[in-house]
């Protein structure tokens, strides 16, 4: 479990293919200094387990099915990724409960300044778009962000400073994909009431 509070970000430094069609990911962080062999990160929201780590580096092994569900696949050496260890239960819930599992791949329409602000719009497929509301949550690429506006194909979000600064917002375009994690609390609410 995560919160959606990027704590770091990471340069991914090696990707190399597996023989069974996975890729070994290698990402250089500060956040790596003392983690162990099994924990659990989330790499740009998708929840991975860390093998063979090193001082400030840890490798990740993706598989296939991650590669073509996640953005993750479109990663190159340089790349910056967004990265949080998994919640203790002492760490303050400061954003909202975030699983790592990625429910769609939404696309940037538009990222950049708008007035004094920055706006970033982002299309979504509908089953995405069903789960959001208006001043809820939303998962993108981990950070836990508010969604402003429904727009007719997606949602738009303003984004804060701090959050440009501490995250890999900054190297983002238009045309970039994005891994989207819906709130679990409004897929929960939709069974519950499906089955009464």
């Amino acid at each position: 479990m995560f919160t959606g509070l990027v704590q770091a970000t990471g340069k991914v430094i090696a990707l190399d293919k597996t023989a069974q069609g996975g890729v070994r990911l290698q990402i250089e962080s500060t956040l790596f200094e003392k983690v162990s062999p099994g924990a659990s990160i989330a790499v740009n929201g998708c929840c991975l387990t860390v093998t063979d780590p090193l001082p400030s580096r840890a490798t990740f092994d993706l598989l296939g099915t991650t590669l073509s569900l996640t953005n993750l696949g479109n990663l190159k050496i340089g790349s910056l990724v967004n990265l949080e260890p998994s919640v203790r239960p002492t760490d303050p819930m400061g954003g909202h409960f975030v699983t790592g599992h990625i429910d769609a791949c939404g696309t940037i329409l538009f990222w950049g300044p708008d007035g004094a602000d920055w706006r970033l719009d982002i299309k979504a497929p509908p089953t995405i778009t069903r789960y959001l509301v208006t001043k809820g949550c939303i998962a993108v690429d981990g950070m836990s962000l508010t969604v402003a506006e429904l727009l007719p194909e997606g949602f738009r979000i303003w984004i804060i400073p701090h959050t440009l600064e501490v995250t890999n917002l900054a190297q983002r375009i238009s045309g970039d994909r994005v891994n989207l994690e819906t709130d679990l609390l409004a897929k929960y609410t939709e069974k519950l009431l499906a089955k009464s």
